[in-house]
Parts: C-alpha cells; sequence; structure tokens
C-alpha cells in the first residue's frame, strides 16, 4: 500500500471514529440520544425494571403515570393577564362603546373561567391516573392504554388502546436538560413491518436525573 493510499485509511478510520451518532429510523424522536439495542447485555447503561404491576409468564404490565396537564395550569395566569388588559382598553373608548364593550369583555372573561373550571374539574374527575403498557410474550403483542381529552370540556373523553406487534417495536432514548425539566425519557417507536418507517410512537418511562431509573 502506498503513502497515498494510507494517508486515505487513515482518514477514512479518523472520519468513522469520529462520525456522529445517527438514528436508524426514520423520523427519530425530538431529543433522540440512542437507539436501544435488542439485547439488554449491550445497552450502555443497566437495564432494571423498578415499577411493574403484574409479571407472569405470559404477560408483563409496566405501570404509565400521566404528565401534569400544562394546558390548565397556564389558564388561571392567562386570566390575571387577560383583565387588566381589558380594562385599560376600556378606559380610553368613548362612552357610547364603553357600556357594550365592557359588557361582552366581562362576559368573556366569565366564559373562560367557567370553561378552566369545567376543564380542570372534569380531568380531576375522569382523566384515569395511569396508562399502562402490557407486553403479551404468548401472542407477540404490545397494548398501550391511553386516554383520549378534547380540548373543549363538553365533548366526550374515552380510554384508548392501541395494539402493535412486538417485532415492530424499536427503542429509543431521549435526555432532557432544560430550566424546567432534565432527565431521560425511553420511547418505543412503532415502525411499518421491516422497514424502520416510523408510524407511531409512544413513550414507555421516563425518569427525573439519573439514567439508572429508567
Amino acid at each position: 500500500m502506498g503513502k497515498t493510499e494510507q494517508q486515505l485509511a487513515k482518514q477514512a478510520e479518523h472520519e468513522a471514529k469520529h462520525q456522529p451518532l445517527r438514528s436508524c429510523l426514520n423520523h427519530p424522536v425530538g431529543g433522540w440520544t440512542e437507539d436501544l439495542p435488542e439485547k439488554a447485555e449491550d445497552c450502555s447503561f443497566p437495564p432494571q425494571l423498578i415499577w411493574v404491576n403484574e409479571l407472569n409468564d405470559v404477560w408483563m404490565e409496566l405501570p404509565r403515570y400521566m404528565n401534569l396537564d400544562r394546558k390548565g395550569i397556564w389558564s388561571p395566569p392567562f386570566l390575571l393577564f387577560i383583565v387588566p388588559i381589558l380594562m385599560a382598553f376600556l378606559i380610553i373608548l368613548p362612552e357610547e362603546a364603553f357600556y357594550t364593550l365592557s359588557i361582552f369583555s366581562f362576559s368573556f372573561v366569565i366564559f373562560l373561567s367557567l370553561f378552566s373550571a369545567l376543564y380542570r374539574i372534569k380531568s380531576v374527575l375522569f382523566e384515569p391516573q395511569g396508562a399502562p403498557v402490557r407486553f403479551n410474550r404468548k401472542r407477540q403483542k404490545v397494548y398501550v392504554y391511553g386516554f383520549k381529552k378534547s380540548f373543549l370540556p363538553w365533548r366526550r373523553w374515552h380510554p384508548v388502546i392501541k395494539e402493535f406487534d412486538w417485532k415492530d417495536i424499536h427503542g429509543e432514548r431521549v435526555m432532557i436538560q432544560t430550566d424546567a425539566d432534565q432527565g431521560h425519557r425511553i420511547y418505543c417507536a412503532v415502525c411499518k413491518p421491516g422497514t424502520f418507517d416510523v408510524v407511531d410512537r409512544f413513550i414507555l418511562t421516563w425518569t427525573v436525573d439519573g439514567i439508572d431509573e429508567a
């Protein structure tokens, strides 16, 4: 091998070592860190089972607890913010338009308050705390339990169950580091059979801080 070939070989080896990791999936999850291997012994961190609802020879069910709904959190601050703006706007209006718009503004604020209260009450009373995932070894199926909500509180909210083939699911790990949230997430990407084209995705577990709790 000549000098030029050796330099090209070294360059190719250097690029291979320093090439950034890329997911094998089409459209990886946002904040993707790594694809999880098929075998547990090949993981970059020791996998462990911390939370489990049921474990037997046929199926295993893992609990998933719903995150706090951030839409409802922003309702009271939004109302506190909009009231002084409406009052300042009404002050600069002509007298003949003041009464009409003041009644409309007052009715609008009352509607938003009732809307927010109804949404939060329905979330507390009807939304389940858990949305488990069940792995059925005998059928080679995965059942993901969820809950379909509507932004309109008077619409029907109902549980949903998705069924996937075990062999079509690929694991992904996400690391989040922000002021409001930090930790690791394990996602399951559902792909078309025999491909890496993602058609659905669900979160399996999440932790705060340490990866050893994932």
